[in-house]
């Protein structure tokens, strides 16, 4: 019997080891947990200018967690209100980015790239496609718009209309910013959808494919396993439903590395808004997969002047100082 167990525990020993090696090399992503159950509640990261937060959801019924990034004025100068960009990570969960993106921002409104700002990094769980979940117990998509946003705006000294909020995402944040900003032009005056996806309305495109089973845990547990559903929370759905009212409305901008998987998904959907005459800008950097910083940080300059370009004028004439830029 224990020369069995052994042979047993061989058998079972390079099984998980081979399917580790097939997840890895089909860009899957592995938990050994059920990802319906990560907790509403992070860690908290530990990271320059970085607040850790929790509030009582009513939506969803427990507390939920999300981090702030503020930059050192506006610490200093304690009648400044500032912009606040929301930024929705992707699969998995976004808190070991959180560090490395805020020391991004920070240097860049240090160097004065960038107006200051403040980053608001909400807790979308692993899979919630910045959703709601169709059996209701992962409403995702009202914590953020109806109980985040407002909680920010009576906490914070902030520019609180649609003007003074961003809305990015990378990957799953990407299909999150792209979501809820057709969906919300009232609350969200700009868009930045980075490597966003899945676009493709079947989910049948190059991310489902190298990721069969996250794709199958996603169906299943944020979208009840109805493809019906998750069309009619797709961007590429709302963007049709919404394009009459959204022309000229929003801000939008599309960047995406031309080695990501999701650049042709990408790439269909920026042809999609054309067609809907959207208007929008739409980059591929050269070089670049799937990774938010390295797209940062190839994107460059042209990067910075959209912060520029959406919260510049904004933040300048809600700034009590003279100039935004003595930080």
């Amino acid at each position: 019997m224990d020369y069995l167990r052994k042979i047993f525990r061989v058998i079972l020993i390079a099984f998980i080891a081979l399917y580790y090696v097939i997840a890895a090399n089909a860009d899957i992503t592995v938990s050994s947990k059920d990802t319906s159950q990560v907790s509403w509640v992070t860690k908290a990261v530990s990271a320059s200018g970085v607040h850790f937060r929790t509030f009582k959801s009513k939506a969803a019924g427990t507390m939920v967690s999300y981090h702030v990034y503020s930059p050192p004025i506006y610490n200093r100068n304690k009648t400044l209100r500032l912009p606040v960009l929301y930024w929705l990570h992707g699969t998995g969960g976004g808190v070991a980015g959180i560090a490395r993106l805020s020391a991004l921002f920070d240097r860049a409104i240090q160097d004065g790239k960038i107006p200051p700002m403040l980053v608001v990094f909400p807790n979308g769980l692993a899979t919630s496609m910045w959703s709601n979940s169709k059996d209701g117990k992962v409403p995702m998509e009202t914590v953020v718009v109806k109980e985040l946003v407002p909680l920010i705006d009576s906490s914070y000294r902030t520019i609180a209309k649609r003007e003074g909020r961003l809305i990015e995402g990378f990957s799953m944040g990407g299909y999150g910013a792209a979501r809820l900003g057709l969906k919300y032009p009232e609350v969200f005056g700009s868009v930045s959808i980075l490597a966003g996806g899945p676009f493709d309305i079947n989910f049948q495109g190059p991310r489902a494919r190298n990721n069969p089973i996250q794709r199958e845990n996603i169906l299943r547990h944020t979208f009840g396993g109805d493809m019906e559903y998750f069309r009619a929370q797709n961007p590429y759905t709302l963007a049709k439903q919404y394009a009459a009212m959204r022309r000229g409305r929003l801000i939008i901008r599309m960047v995406v590395g031309d080695r990501d998987f999701t650049a042709p998904d990408n790439r269909s959907f920026s042809e999609l808004l054309d067609r809907l005459q959207i208007e929008h800008s739409y980059n591929e950097v050269p070089g670049v997969g799937h990774n938010p910083i390295t797209l940062f940080e190839a994107f460059g300059e042209s990067n910075w002047m959209f912060y520029r370009k959406i919260f510049g004028k904004v933040a300048s004439s809600a700034s009590t100082t003279s100039s935004l830029f003595n930080r």
